[in-house]
Order: C-alpha cells, then structure tokens, then sequence
C-alpha cells in the first residue's frame, strides 16, 4: 500500500504560480508513472499532468500544456506540479495518483489518492 500527501495550494491572483507537492509513504514510487488530476466543483475529475518513473517522459493536458510543470524525486518519493500563469479556470482540488495501466490520462486507471490541496484562482 503506499499512502499520497498532497499540499502546496492555496489563493492566488491570476498570473501567478504556486508548487504542489504529493508526498509518497509506505513504499517507493519509483517504480511507478505518477499523475496529477484536478476536479471542479460540479465537474469531473480531470487529467492534468503525468510523468513517467525515470522522469523522462511527461504528459499534460492541453489547457495546462506550457504553463504546468510535472516533476519527481525519486530519492524523496516526492511528484511535484508547477503551476504558472494561472487562470480562474484552474481553480480546483488537485490530486495525485499512482497509475496501475491503461490511457495515462483516465482517472480509472490511477489508485491510492491522495486528499488533494485546494487550488483558487482569483480574477
């Protein structure tokens, strides 16, 4: 079983950044391609960014595609998300999740999430 920690977020004006962390205990994830949705009051859960175990490979939704930053420690067992020039439109809870196979970007396919860390875009 590994158990995530999400924090990092918070209020911020539109432009600005924040930098989520998602904390990994009871066993590596170094072994494991890591992602981080993000869910909306009255909307699904979705797709926001995932990186491959060696860090190598990354992926992101086009509403965050050069403004998002997806990274990992694997000595820490750490993921972190970078968010830059942010919009209302990215007000949310972000999670982060361990994928188990499938589409990188189905939330299905991911386990053990975390509790998330509320992220709120002023205008």
């Amino acid at each position: 079983q590994v158990q995530l920690v999400e924090s990092g977020g918070g209020l911020v004006q539109a432009g600005g950044s924040l930098r989520l962390s998602c904390a990994a205990s009871g066993r590596t994830i170094s072994n494991d391609v890591m992602g981080w949705f993000r869910q909306a009051p009255g909307k699904e859960r979705e797709f926001v960014a995932a990186i491959s175990w060696t860090g190598g490979t990354t992926y992101y939704a086009d509403s965050v595609k050069g403004r998002f930053t997806i990274s990992r420690d694997n000595a820490k067992n750490t993921v972190s998300l970078q968010l830059n020039m942010l919009k209302p439109e990215d007000t949310a809870v972000y999670y982060c999740a361990v994928k188990l196979g499938g589409p990188v970007t189905m939330p299905s396919q991911y386990a053990y999430w975390g509790q998330g860390t509320q992220v709120t875009v002023s205008a």
